[in-house]
């Protein structure tokens, strides 16, 4: 199994691909410049089968509705941020000025649901919220990755100022659910570089005394 990161629109979110060797794909946070997207699985003969989003925030919803469309895709997102889609004040495009929306999602996954299974591909969902109230992350231990939205970054935590963050409940979702992780699991992050998790035990600043 593989994954091809994509640094997309003017915030350098990064937007993941995870593939098998029979080409089916899944599309994370795709989240601006849907054409540059769409050429790159189309040059790898990729076949996706959905979109999975760790949350809702503009910047990682931005290319869904002309992914999904391409390809007739299904959508999946928390139920804490079901609305979010629609809603530029709760997603955050309002605060900088844009209006950025969504059309509802297909597939809402509950507090209760520990797992995803998509095709060849098997998820671990980890409720981690702070960052924002419906945040994901998504494991897949047989990549032997975590696909951690804007939890958990290289030496840093994701921001909550946004509406519905919670910096304890943040940082309770870190240690609770990311760090219990094996130490080697690479974190990829909806921002910046790859990181892995013994890593950010050893000198994550905002990780320490916790």
């Amino acid at each position: 199994m593989k994954w091809k990161k994509m640094i997309v629109g003017p915030v350098q979110e990064n937007t993941y691909i995870l593939f098998d060797s029979n080409k089916e794909a899944v599309i994370i946070d795709p989240g601006s410049e849907a054409l540059k997207i769409i050429q790159h699985i189309e040059s790898l003969q990729l076949k996706p089968l959905a979109v999975l989003l760790t949350h809702a925030h503009f910047d990682h919803i931005g290319a869904v509705d002309p992914i999904r469309e391409r390809y007739k895709l299904p959508l999946y997102i928390h139920k804490k941020e079901q609305d979010w889609l629609k809603n530029t004040k709760k997603n955050g495009s309002a605060h900088f000025g844009h209006s950025i929306t969504a059309r509802p999602a297909s597939h809402i996954i509950s507090d209760k649901e520990t797992s995803l299974e998509i095709g060849p591909f098997s998820f671990d969902i980890l409720l981690t919220p702070g960052h924002s109230p419906g945040s994901i992350s998504y494991y897949v231990k047989s990549a032997g990755a975590v696909f951690s939205g804007d939890a958990l970054f290289a030496g840093s935590i994701g921001r909550t100022d946004l509406y519905g963050g919670d910096q304890d409940v943040l940082l309770q979702s870190i240690h609770q659910k990311l760090l219990q992780l094996p130490e080697e699991t690479v974190v990829l992050s909806g921002h910046g570089p790859e990181t892995t998790i013994g890593m950010e035990m050893d000198s994550n600043p905002f990780l320490g005394g916790f």
